[in-house]
């Protein structure tokens, strides 16, 4: 009687014309990561964050989704890497990047701004708001290629407005990102990819850090990592794809004046 592996072989050649390998399983692959650059984000995610996918880094003002963004960001203009930030609320602060250890030269600043664009001579003009020309913003450079990571900021808007983005915008981003293997980091007060979101973690501040009885020294931040995606060629690792689970980190980080 033959044995396993002599009958598959003989199957294999019998349908080599119609279905090359057909009982040859996929090669193993693993996710593609980026470090943050803080030690327990980065244990906490195994890795860091995904590479040609879309973070979402959610939480309330002043809880440290900023301070992780710029970690991350200081990574790769470390590497010399081309990164964009696109402010949807004006409120980037080249100096806090800076003392963070973002490299400014390699850092493109997309600055929105309520203004009025006239398509046609002689049209109407029509007004775009800061969320749309920062959709835009962030659509051209996607397609555009060659950033190694991008910050969308929406820290700033509205969670009714954030949750009108259409589906249809977040899987475009996601489909480029994958395309041009660029890092999307989606800043937000919620999470507003759904479905597109590899990644989405949830900031919080835990405690103020003092020095003596009057100098604050820095504060302490907490992550939860809230839902981890696995695309459907990627073999896991760790777990089983999974819609949520919760897992937590904490880090420190000096305030600088």
């Amino acid at each position: 009687m033959p044995s396993a592996a002599a009958l598959r072989l003989e199957i294999e050649r019998s349908l080599a014309h119609r279905f090359p390998s057909a009982l040859t399983p996929m090669p193993r692959r693993f996710r593609e990561v980026e470090a943050t650059g803080i030690a327990a984000v980065d244990e906490l995610l195994e890795g860091g964050m995904p590479v040609g996918a879309i973070s979402e880094v959610t939480g309330a003002e002043s809880s440290g989704r900023t301070s992780l963004a710029l970690a991350f960001l200081a990574r790769r203009t470390a590497e010399g890497r081309i990164c964009a930030w696109v402010d949807v609320s004006d409120s980037f602060d080249p100096e806090s990047a800076a003392a963070n250890g973002v490299t400014l030269r390699q850092l493109l600043w997309v600055r929105c701004r309520d203004r009025s664009v006239t398509r046609k001579a002689g049209s109407k003009a029509k007004p775009w708001t800061r969320l749309d020309q920062a959709l835009r913003a962030t659509d051209l450079l996607l397609q555009a290629g060659g950033f190694a990571a991008i910050v969308l900021d929406l820290g700033g808007t509205a969670r009714e407005h954030g949750s009108r983005i259409p589906a249809a915008t977040w899987f475009r981003f996601r489909q480029a990102a994958d395309q041009t293997r660029c890092s999307l980091v989606v800043l937000g007060k919620a999470a507003y990819a759904q479905s597109s979101a590899a990644l989405v973690l949830e900031c919080r501040r835990e405690q103020a850090k003092i020095a003596g009885e009057t100098a604050l020294r820095g504060f302490a931040y907490a992550v939860e990592c809230r839902r981890e995606r696995w695309a459907a060629n990627v073999m896991p690792m760790r777990k089983p794809p999974v819609s949520t689970w919760q897992a937590y980190a904490t880090w420190e980080a000096e305030k600088r004046a």
